[in-house]
């Protein structure tokens, strides 16, 4: 499910206000600091190439070079050598990036951004988004967790390494990346227009509610996240804030220091935030030297709350004593860092040096923390865009009718069946939307009208009193400061 703020069919949206963030690689530089990088340094210093894997590689290179009908760009057969390394880990959250990727990277990390703004892996040689980022064209288009990047601007993705993949997505800031996503319960794939832009971003965004309930939004974790964070809730709590909302939905992870240091305010001392286990086997775990809050806390998150977004739900669901609410996160349990100085050139490395577990010792990988309250969001909130190369009338049957049909329900306009059908009622329907937005009322889906229908369904869902999820994190804040009220 999406946030308040998106929907799978903003096209018009992302092309009116344009990309905010990146598509990237961005994750979790730095996760263990500098030390951490200094220990597999004198790894790789010690157990580097044999001679024979060496003489092995350096006369494929030979070969290649002497023989090859064509002259070869040296540089690239190296940097093809070591994404076969990576690629041959068979880990979509360990890859190669050549120099102007990384610098991409480590932009990430400090929260700035260009591009189309969603994260995303390497799956057996397929791009998965992990998550759109907030307020970005990929979210404003609608693009979401595990989507399938088929191709861009009519080039295939299938089997490219993940830079290659990275770069065809990227481009000039105000250009278009047609997307085409597969999509789990689509039979056809969807298509996306997206702008790129470049914006730096604001990962924290706070308000109070009313009955003085703060809602506080963590679209990432960055460097300046945490301190960001604590900004804002100490704001809140001077107003006089009687419980909190932490909204990590759609949220794709960060740097690990970052997100235990914001648990640390919410975690009593002494009670564990994250274990981090090693390839071999041996465990360290972060305690708090924080403290607990007097008022009750629940966190949202959803299928694109990922790796640190997890940490922080699963540390508060369990040494917080703070209610998960949404729907199963997206179940990224491993921890990586980067390594560049090591390379000389300004490429970089980023490897899975080890897995994490929630406080208890689960390893959520693969299967992401279940909500203690499972709240869907309306099924508009998902809906797949309309292909406006095609008029809907009455009689027909397809995919793009039941979108239509999911969006004039969203709008109160009841069209009595949202299975794909293109039937009277429908048709009347649409009459009654075309009516309302001052168009021709002739009960045909055009260009016009769909372009129409998602403009106005796009407003239905930046409502906050359409947002089912946070509607239920500030309803069950409001029953725990009455419980608490009651009892004393």
């Amino acid at each position: 499910m999406l946030k308040k703020s998106t929907a799978a069919f903003m096209i018009v949206a992302a092309l009116l206000c344009g990309s905010l963030l990146t598509l990237g690689v961005t994750g979790y530089a730095h996760v263990f600091g500098q030390a951490a990088g200094e220990g597999i340094a004198t790894v790789l210093q010690t157990t580097g190439l044999q001679d024979k894997e060496s003489k092995k590689l350096g006369t494929a290179l030979s070969l290649i070079e002497s023989n090859y009908y064509e002259t070869v760009d040296r540089e690239k057969l190296i940097d093809g050598a070591v994404n076969g390394m990576m690629e041959a880990l068979g880990d979509p959250y360990s890859n190669y990036m050549g120099k102007e990727t990384a610098e991409r990277f480590e932009e990430s990390i400090e929260g700035s951004f260009s591009g189309i703004g969603a994260e995303v892996s390497s799956d057996n040689g397929k791009v998965v988004v992990v998550s759109p980022i907030k307020g970005s064209p990929a979210e404003k288009a609608g693009i979401q967790a595990k989507d399938v990047i088929l191709s861009v601007n009519g080039e295939s993705l299938e089997g490219l390494e993940l830079n290659d993949a990275v770069a065809k997505i990227r481009g000039p800031k105000g250009s278009d990346a047609t997307l085409k996503i597969q999509r789990t319960g689509t039979a056809e794939p969807l298509e996306f227009v997206i702008t790129r832009d470049d914006v730096r971003l604001e990962t924290v965004y706070a308000t109070m509610e009313k009955d003085n309930i703060g809602v506080i939004e963590v679209t990432q974790f960055s460097q300046n996240t945490a301190k960001r964070f604590e900004e804002e809730l100490t704001k809140l709590e001077t107003q006089g804030m009687k419980g909190l909302v932490i909204d990590v939905r759609n949220d794709p992870g960060g740097v690990l220091p970052v997100v235990i240091e914001m648990a640390e305010q919410f975690v009593p001392a002494g009670k564990a935030i994250v274990q981090v286990e090693d390839k071999n086997k041996q465990r360290e775990v972060s305690t708090s030297k924080g403290s607990s809050k007097k008022y009750p806390v629940v966190v949202l998150m959803n299928k694109g709350s990922a790796s640190a977004s997890e940490i922080m739900a699963g540390a508060l669901q369990q040494s917080a004593g703070a209610k998960l609410i949404g729907e199963d996160s997206f179940g990224k349990g491993t921890v990586q860092t980067s390594f560049e100085e090591q390379l000389g050139d300004g490429s970089l490395l980023k490897i899975t040096i080890a897995k994490w577990l929630t406080p208890d010792g689960t390893w959520i990988h693969g299967k992401g923390i279940k909500p203690d309250i499972a709240v869907a969001q309306p099924d508009y909130f998902s809906v797949a865009p309309i292909n406006k190369s095609v008029t809907l009338q009455y009689n027909m049957n397809s995919t793009d009718v039941k979108s239509a049909q999911t969006m004039l329900d969203g709008l109160g306009y009841k069209p009595g069946r949202k299975d794909g059908y293109f039937d009277a009622g429908t048709k009347e329907a649409v009459k009654k939307f075309q009516s309302a937005s001052k168009l021709k009322a002739t009960g045909v889906i055009d260009a016009k009208t769909a372009e129409a229908l998602e403009l106005s369904l796009i407003k239905v869902i930046q409502d906050p009193a359409n947002d089912n999820q946070r509607n239920k994190g500030i309803e069950e804040i409001r029953k725990e400061i009455k419980a608490t009220a009651s009892n004393k």
